[in-house]
Order: C-alpha cells, then structure tokens, then sequence
C-alpha cells in the first residue's frame, strides 16, 4: 500500500516536471519568435538570411543600419524590460498572496515614474539621473507604504489600499509636473509615461539588462522560499524560512530590476499584472513559475510592440496595447474578489 501511494505521488510529480518544462520551453520559442519577428519587420522587411548576417557582423546596406541601430536596440529593451515586469509582478503577487498585490496596482512604479518624470521636466537630467532616481523612487515607495500598513499585525489589505493611496498622490504630482514643465520637455515625458520602446539605444540598457542579470538568479533561487510564503506567515515560519529576511531581499531584488525597467521604457501598463497569473495558470502547482512569468511579460511587450507598430493606421506605443489588454482583466478581477468577499 505504502508502494502505491509513493509511486502515485513520483508519478504526479514527474507530470508536473514534464509540463512545468514544456511550457518553458514553449514560452521561451514564442519569445526567440518575437524577437526575430521584430528584427525582421519595419518600413522594409529584411529575410532572417540578412538579419543573421548583419547580427554576425556583415554589412549589408540598408539593413545594417535598421537592424542595428534601431530594431535590434528597441527588441533588446522589450525583452529585457518585459522580463522584468513579469518577474517583479509575480514575486509581489505570490509574496503578498494577492492577485492586486502588484507593482502598479500598489503605486512601486508610480513612484519610479514620479521621480522620473521630475528629473525629466524640472532638471533636465541625462538618462542615466533618470535611471538612478527611477531607482530611488520605487524603493521609497515602497519604505513608505510598508511602514505605513503597519499596525498591531500585517495586514496585506491594508497594504493594497495604502499603495492604492499612494499612487492616486504620485500620479496627483505626476498630472502637476507635467503641467509646470515646458512645452519642449513634455511630449518626452508624456511618450515616456505611456510605455514606450521607441527610441532605444543599446549605449542606455546596459544598466538594466546588468541589473536583470544579477538579480534575477537571486530571486529564482529564493523561488522556493516565496512560494512558502504565499502558504502564509506562520506556515512559512513553521517550515524553517526566514520570512523577514526572505520577504527583504525579494522586495529590493525586486523594486530594482522593476525600477530600471520603468526608467528605460516608462510603465508599460499592466504586464507586471498579467504575467503572472498566465504564468500560474500554465505552469499549475509543486514549480516556481518564476522564469514562466518573466517568459510571459517578454511576450507580452513584444506582441504588443508589434501589433501598435503593424496592426492599424497610425503607430501606438506599447503601453497603450498593454493597457488595453489589462485593463478588462482588471475589471473581471475586481468583480470577481468583491463576489468572493475578498475586497
């Protein structure tokens, strides 16, 4: 009997590792799709044949030019930020055991983008002041709302409403910013807020694709920690996790790869939201869905990239497609926690 019942749970083990890598593995094709689709598509359409070459350091004319200096540039900054999204959406997410529980919802980026936005209109500053305040911004964000959703116990509730607050102000002194700013400075602000790839120089990803890097590993190999958190904190407690020093080096891993990304391509609305339940869902239970997450919100950036560049008349930024697939979701979301009992 004893036999059974460990050869039925090596059983359904074994199914969930097959599928956990089969969903990577398909999630990580449509990504490599994505990106030679958007190397190849433009006001002139390159065969793969010429975008290998030229990416191999061939000089062909015309091609040379667009696919480096301009389409290999803005892929870059897709995938990168896009994963970034998608990782720091689901670490808040599964730690914080709330689907609302996200980097936007919560108002971290609105915090980057409101540091961003003032060292843009006010001082002027090079992308790389942008960069470091972006930084500054989430992580005082998010000091700000944890230390004021504190009470007799934590409350995660209290803290989705508190961050809700926090990014109704900070959008408040984004609105004023860009009305006190002169008239050169605010349609770059304006393109920037909206989420946007347009523009993207390889010279100013470095900071975030080296920022993506390093913490990236860290937060996977603490990916078995954040899912015992999502049991709770006493049953996180109970299975040996240090959930104070867990729960630290999450948020910070977290906020700065989240906060480079909005400092390169602004909010890209709601891929932070998306990625992770897709990932979840697709993934299913006993893996991380770490990795999936970030897989999902490249896909994400990248199919919305090219459906406003392709898809109608004029040109939309990413963040408007984003926003527009996100947005009916979080409607549903919201009816659907209310009907629960959980708002």
């Amino acid at each position: 009997m004893m036999n059974e019942s460990m050869n039925f749970i090596m059983v359904g083990r074994i199914k969930r590792q097959r599928r956990f890598f089969l969903v990577t593995f398909l999630l990580a094709i449509i990504s490599l799709a994505l990106c030679c689709t958007m190397l190849m598509l433009g006001n002139t359409i390159y065969p793969f044949s010429d975008v290998i070459s030229v990416l191999l350091g061939e000089k062909i004319k015309g091609a040379s030019f667009a696919v480096e200096t301009i389409r290999f540039p803005r892929m870059v900054a897709g995938v990168f930020a896009g994963f970034a999204f998608g990782v720091a959406g689901h670490v808040f997410q599964t730690m914080l055991r709330n689907p609302l529980a996200n980097p936007n919802v919560i108002g971290i980026t609105a915090g980057s983008s409101a540091a961003a936005v003032f060292c843009i209109i006010v001082l002027q500053a090079s992308t790389t002041v942008v960069s470091i305040a972006s930084i500054i911004g989430g992580l005082a964000t998010v000091i700000i709302i944890f230390l004021l959703s504190r009470g007799a116990s934590f409350s995660i509730g209290r803290l989705i409403l508190i961050g809700i607050g926090i990014q109704a102000m900070l959008n408040a002194v984004i609105s004023y910013l860009l009305l006190i700013g002169q008239q050169n400075d605010v349609p770059t602000a304006m393109r920037w807020l909206s989420g946007s790839l347009n523009g993207a120089k390889m010279e100013n990803l470095y900071p975030l694709i080296i920022t993506v890097l390093i913490f990236t590993p860290i937060i996977v190999v603490l990916g078995k920690n954040l899912d015992m958190l999502e049991l709770g904190e006493q049953a996180a407690t109970s299975l040996g996790v240090d959930t104070d020093k867990t729960r630290f080096i999450l948020v910070i891993s977290s906020v700065l790869i989240i906060a480079l990304a909005t400092a390169t391509t602004g909010p890209i609305a709601f891929v932070a939201f998306l990625s992770g339940p897709i990932a979840k869902r697709l993934v299913g239970v006993g893996f991380s869905s770490i990795i999936p997450a970030g897989l999902i919100g490249i896909i994400l950036v990248l199919a919305s990239d090219l459906i406003g560049q392709f898809a109608f008349v004029a040109r939309y930024p990413v963040g408007v497609i984003t926003g527009i697939l996100g947005a009916p979701y979080l409607i549903y979301l919201l009816i659907r926690m209310n009907r629960k009992g959980d708002l």
